[in-house]
């Protein structure tokens, strides 16, 4: 099982934080590449979209380092 905190430098972070800031950054770099190849142009609503694949990455990720 994954601690709960992570200590850095004296300071007690939630893991699930750190996973969802991860999770953030990797969207980010994900909506520049589907921005490029056009894919929201054909979404109803690119913000909804945003949101499923934020929560579908931080599932992925949480999967990952729980276990």
């Amino acid at each position: 099982m994954i601690n709960p905190t992570v200590d850095i430098y004296g300071v007690f972070v939630p893991a699930f934080l750190l996973m969802a800031l991860g999770a953030w950054f990797f969207l980010k770099v994900l909506h520049v590449g589907l921005a490029r190849i056009g894919f929201y142009k054909i979404t109803a609503h690119p913000a909804l979209t945003d949101l499923a694949l934020f929560v579908l990455i931080l599932v992925a990720l949480s999967a990952l380092f729980v276990q």
